[in-house]
């Protein structure tokens, strides 16, 4: 069955000598991974390669079989042609740490339009933006929303916030709970798009701190999440 969708590639990996195994973020699939066959071995298959940097944006026509683990791809062609991302060291560094994120959160064949259209589209924000510091704190907080914990804001002004429970609560309950300055800046930017994040101050070591926190959220609540292997490298280029 021929199948043309859109995708965002999470991730590659070498196969043997000449072959690449890539995870994509489908439109239409959910999650699919490919083999390429003999792209590493030629010139011609180099410029094949170029296409699958980390989350671009892709229309693949995809041979798809129920049955088959490794799917394979007819035509491949860039659906974006990103102006920074893969060229400014410090977005390409949040490439590489979202990538990773993605590539540990989205396991499900299924499709997901909504999901897919948030990716999509706060990547091209990122892409045309030259404000961006904080993007990825937001990026990841909006995201529990498509993963189904996104924090309960009924009781917002409580002066605790309970990361296993995702919600406000009036008095502390122990360990995952947060106060002071995570609570500040969870607080702002709950109500913030990615436009107005420019103005929410946060220094090096705030949003040091609030990243550990969002991403023990993740942890409490997907049991299969891991901290990112990317995430020193992450913190020392946003330092």
């Amino acid at each position: 069955m021929l199948i043309t969708t859109n995708a965002i590639v999470l991730s590659k990996l070498k196969y043997r000598d000449n072959d690449l195994i890539v995870r994509c973020y489908t439109q239409q699939l959910g999650v699919v991974s490919f083999l390429l066959r003999g792209v590493l071995k030629s010139k011609k298959g180099n410029s094949k390669v170029a296409y699958f940097q980390l989350l671009s944006q892709l229309q693949l026509v995809v041979v798809y079989k129920n049955n088959r683990s490794l799917q394979a791809i007819k035509e491949t062609k860039l659906n974006t042609i990103y102006t920074s991302l893969h060229s400014n060291i410090l977005k390409s560094s949040i490439v590489m740490f979202l990538s990773e994120v993605l590539s540990n959160t989205l396991k499900e064949e299924e499709k997901n339009e909504t999901l897919y259209s948030y990716i999509e589209t706060t990547l091209l924000w990122l892409d045309t933006h030259s404000e961006y510091s904080n993007f990825h704190l937001l990026f990841l907080l909006n995201l529990s929303r498509y993963l189904g914990f996104y924090p309960d804001t009924e009781n917002i002004d409580y002066p605790f916030f309970n990361l296993r429970e995702g919600k406000f609560e009036i008095k502390s309950q122990g360990r995952y709970t947060i106060s002071r300055e995570n609570l500040t800046l969870l607080k702002k930017l709950l109500g913030t798009t990615f436009d107005e994040l420019s103005v929410v101050e946060i220094n090096a070591t705030q949003r040091q701190s609030f990243l550990s926190m969002i991403l023990l959220y993740f942890e409490l609540h997907l049991g299969s999440f891991k901290t990112p292997k990317s995430l020193q490298i992450f913190n020392q280029v946003f330092n």
